[in-house]
């Protein structure tokens, strides 16, 4: 898994293990399928979020690289999942970094940006999570958020950089920004 920036005109996929970001990883994939893209998968991590490693017992706290190492096998095991068809190039990045900065960073030179959403409170399943939020608003390509089947629709502005917006496309979002 390379940790170098960027990527130049393919699609830029995040995931955290979840069944949204699994969802977004499969659109995704099928996305870059369609279109002849290249594929990266982002997950970025801390010890609080990343999978608990092989080495961990009661009362011993692993190396840092054992938990990038269970990390890695996450997302290997997310990719794998997500039936990306064969012939796209898929490219795994395991981030030790806020998933907001990862993407961010990962984004330099890509065609679009695909995340799930997770909104969470009353508003749960029409509003996106922060994740989705900030990079609707901040990322430099266009970003589709991913919904899991079953979730509200609904449309919402986005104030992103020379007036972004959102819409709802069966269960994706899109915001096309610039």
């Amino acid at each position: 898994m390379d940790t170098t920036p960027g990527l130049d005109g393919g699609i830029v996929v995040g995931v955290d293990g979840s069944a949204c970001a699994r969802t977004a990883l499969a659109w995704a994939g099928a996305l870059a399928a369609r279109a002849g893209l290249p594929l990266l998968v982002v997950r970025a991590w801390s010890l609080t979020t990343a999978p608990r490693p092989a080495t961990w017992e009661c009362g011993y706290v692993p190396p840092v690289a054992d938990y990038e190492a269970a990390v890695r096998q996450a997302l290997a095991d997310d990719v794998a999942a997500a039936g990306v068809p064969a012939g796209v190039p898929v490219e795994g990045r395991a981030v030790h970094r806020a998933p907001v900065d990862a993407l961010l960073d990962a984004v330099e030179g890509a065609a679009l940006l695909v995340v799930g959403a997770r909104g969470r409170g009353a508003a749960r399943g029409r509003l996106p999570g922060s994740v989705a939020t900030s990079v609707l608003r901040a990322a430099a390509c266009p970003v589709t958020v991913v919904r899991p089947q079953g979730t509200t629709h609904g449309t919402t502005p986005g104030p992103g950089p020379g007036g972004s917006r959102e819409e709802r496309h069966d269960q994706v979002q899109h915001a096309g920004l610039g």
